[in-house]
């Protein structure tokens, strides 16, 4: 079994996602479809996609709940890709080191010429962010779109994974966590980002923003504090756990 690399990764690359203002409207998961049909991992591939049951490979999967309380109720958007773990088991469980874990950035990736389809690590995420294209019996999983945050060719503006650039609401940000003073590690302090399940230890790099509270004297439903267990983070894991 292959393992972790030793050292930190120098950079820590990864995106916060505002549940706030992501309205729900699947903008990053048609782009992260687009880009990614035609770069890095191509292709990514449909079957029976207008039939009962479709399948298809989506490295970006939006998921809605509504939340209701005594006032009232709202609705979440939930978006999960991979986190980028620190302390990833897809990367521990695979049998022929075809998923590993950059050192220089963090980025979790798969070599596809090793991997044997064998859906180990699918089975090891606890956040089901692995992809299994049934076309060529490979794991496909976000990249962080390496090809575009590494590509010289593009403005420097376009250097983010295509659904930070997609956003309409502006509700995902990209960044380097290893640095304080980058946009990602300051709106995690300011907003109270945290970990999604922390209890499975893995460590994600990716951060998720919890809604606000409503302002005083604004008419509607609140969804519960973010600090506490039995509130929204404890809410949320119920939620997927189900």
């Amino acid at each position: 079994m292959t393992s972790l690399p030793a050292q930190k990764s120098k950079k820590r690359l990864g995106l916060v996602i505002d549940l706030d203002i992501c309205v729900g409207c699947h903008a990053c998961a048609v782009n992260c479809k687009e880009w990614n049909t035609g770069g890095y991992h191509a292709p990514l591939t449909d079957t029976n996609p207008y039939g009962a049951d479709p399948q298809g490979v989506w490295f970006n999967r939006i998921h809605s709940f509504e939340v209701a309380n005594d006032t009232g109720g709202r609705t979440v958007h939930f978006p999960k890709s991979c986190l980028h773990c620190d302390n990833a088991p897809c990367v521990t469980v695979c049998p022929t080191g075809a998923s590993y874990k950059r050192a220089e950035d963090g980025i979790v990736l798969v070599e596809e010429a090793k991997c044997i389809g064998c859906k180990l690590c699918s089975w090891a995420c606890p956040y089901g962010a692995r992809e299994f294209d049934e076309d060529v019996g490979v794991m496909k999983k976000c990249t962080l779109c390496i090809d575009r945050i590494y590509n010289e060719k593009l403005e420097e503006v376009d250097r983010v994974p295509a659904c930070v650039s997609t956003c309409p609401a502006n509700a995902r940000h990209y960044g380097d966590f290893n640095d304080p003073n980058s946009k990602v590690s300051q709106i995690v302090v300011e907003r109270g980002g945290y970990d999604l399940m922390p209890e499975m230890d893995c460590a994600p790099t990716n951060k998720y923003l919890p809604p606000r509270k409503p302002q005083s004297g604004v008419k509607g439903a609140s969804l519960p504090d973010a600090d506490n267990s039995g509130g929204f983070l404890g809410w949320l894991d119920r939620l997927l756990s189900d």
